[in-house]
């Protein structure tokens, strides 16, 4: 592990997530009635949970909307949600206005040219291997897995390995 990606790390108080591509494959399944379906991963989910169990807020910025987004941010314990935003700049500011935080205390995880103004300017920016090379040259860290297959994951370990608390938050699933 890069030992600059575990300092950025270190200092993460909230973790910004793009939807589609990171908490999703990229896919969009879309029925005859319009509406629209997306496929989550499991253990993403819990590691989200893990993550906002150990102190770290999380929050989502996408450029759709969907009701299947904020029923997994609730589910997820993600308290702060953006959809249907043009401007992922003006939200990512919004947020740490909000929360009283500054770029470098978050991370931001996209994959795609859309994501990177707030990623050009968070502490620690994530993307996953599919992104397009322009995003992954500009990237603190590209994932092992793909979005929506463990990315997500992967990244709240990360952060939780970076603060110490990793053990801590995986230690009551390994007692007799």
């Amino acid at each position: 592990m890069n030992q600059e990606v575990l300092q950025r790390a270190k200092l993460i108080k909230l973790v910004i997530f793009d939807v589609d591509g990171v908490m999703t494959d990229g896919g969009l399944t879309i029925g005859d009635d319009g509406q629209e379906y997306k496929t989550f991963n499991t253990q993403d989910g819990l590691g989200m949970k893990l993550l906002k169990n150990s102190g770290v807020q999380m929050a989502i910025i996408t450029g759709r909307t969907s009701k299947v987004v904020t029923q997994r941010a609730e589910s997820t314990g993600v308290a702060h949600f953006y959809q249907g935003v043009d401007d992922k700049l003006m939200a990512f500011h919004d947020l740490l206005a909000k929360l009283n935080l500054t770029a470098e205390q978050t991370a931001f995880m996209g994959d795609d040219v859309v994501d990177m103004p707030p990623m050009l300017r968070c502490g620690l920016s994530i993307t996953v291997p599919a992104a397009p090379k322009s995003v992954q040259a500009r990237a603190h860290y590209i994932t092992q897995k793909e979005g929506g297959h463990g990315a997500v994951r992967e990244v709240c370990e990360l952060i939780m390995h970076a603060q110490n608390t990793l053990e801590a938050q995986m230690a009551p699933f390994f007692e007799c």
